[in-house]
C-alpha cells in the first residue's frame, strides 16, 4: 500500500474526536436512512450496501439494522480494526481496501455509501469510476461532497483553506498547527457535477435543507435560528454557494456510462 502525501493512511487518528463521536457519526447515519427511505419507499432489508470510507464503522454499524447485508471498507488500518472489534453483527464485514481499487467484483451491491470520501484519495475520478463499476445496474450512488467554495474548511475549521491555492493553502495549515501538509482536494458544485458525470444525479439537498425534520438534520437547522434562515436563501437562490450537497447517483439500467 502506497505510503506517500497521496493517501491518509490513519485520518481516524487526525480526526479522532470526530470519528470516534458514536452520537455524532449516528446522527449523519439516520440522515442516510431517510433519504435512502424516501427514494426506494418500500423496506431497504433486501439490499446490500458497501460503505466507502467507513472509517471507524459507526455509520455501517447503525446501516445494518436496516439493510440486509452491509461492507464497510477502509484504507486506514487503525479504524478497520477497531470497527471489526467493537462491531459484530452478523450482516456486517469491514475490510481494509483503497476505495480507488476495490476488491470485489462489478455490479455487486445495491447501494454505496460515499459520504465525505472523494476530497480525500488522490484521484476522485478513479473513484467514481470503481463506484460505478461495483454498482448493480440501477443501483444508488448516497453521495455527500462538501463544496471547495466554502468559507470555513469542515474538517480543520480554518477559513478559506480549501478555496486557496494548493501550495498556500500547505503552509497555512502548517502554520495555523493543524496539520503538515493539506491532503484534501475540493471540487466546486461545476467540478462535482463534472465528476459525478457518468451518472444519473437525483439532487436531495434542497429536499433536506428544507425538510430537516423529515431528514433528520434539525442537529444542523435548528428552529428559528440565523443560521437555518442563511442555509434556505443560499439552497435555494445560490446553490453553487452551499456548503455541501448530498445526491443519489444512479447507474443506467443498463449500465451504460452517460455520454
Amino acid at each position: 500500500m502506497k505510503k506517500d502525501r497521496g493517501y491518509q493512511l490513519n485520518f481516524s487518528e487526525m480526526l479522532h474526536k470526530q470519528m470516534y463521536n458514536k452520537e455524532h457519526r449516528e446522527k449523519k447515519a439516520k440522515t442516510i436512512i431517510a433519504v435512502l427511505n424516501d427514494f426506494y419507499q418500500t423496506d431497504l432489508n433486501n439490499l446490500s450496501v458497501i460503505d466507502i470510507g467507513s472509517s471507524t464503522g459507526i455509520i455501517a454499524n447503525y446501516c445494518a439494522d436496516y439493510f440486509g447485508s452491509v461492507t464497510g471498507i477502509d484504507i486506514d488500518e487503525n479504524a478497520i480494526k477497531f470497527a471489526g472489534e467493537n462491531f459484530k453483527k452478523n450482516n456486517l464485514y469491514f475490510f481494509q481496501h483503497d476505495s480507488m481499487a476495490i476488491d470485489f467484483s462489478d455490479d455487486k451491491f445495491d447501494v454505496v455509501i460515499c459520504a465525505q470520501v472523494y476530497e480525500h484519495v488522490p484521484d476522485a475520478k478513479k473513484l467514481m469510476s470503481e463506484i460505478h463499476r461495483i454498482l448493480k445496474p440501477g443501483g444508488i450512488c448516497y453521495f455527500a461532497a462538501g463544496n471547495r467554495l466554502n468559507i470555513r474548511e469542515a474538517h480543520y475549521n480554518l477559513p478559506f483553506l480549501s478555496v486557496i491555492p494548493r501550495p498556500l493553502a500547505h503552509i497555512y495549515i502548517k502554520a495555523a498547527g493543524k496539520a503538515n501538509f493539506y491532503y484534501e482536494k475540493h471540487f466546486s458544485y461545476w467540478g462535482l457535477r463534472n465528476l459525478v458525470s457518468d451518472f444519473r444525479v437525483i439532487d436531495y439537498t434542497k429536499k433536506i435543507t428544507n425538510n430537516p425534520d423529515q431528514f433528520h438534520t434539525r442537529y444542523m437547522l435548528p428552529k428559528n435560528t440565523k443560521k437555518t434562515r442563511i442555509a434556505e436563501l443560499v439552497v435555494n437562490h445560490l446553490y453553487w454557494l452551499f456548503p455541501t450537497y448530498i445526491w443519489l447517483l444512479q447507474k443506467a439500467p443498463d449500465g451504460i456510462k452517460s455520454k
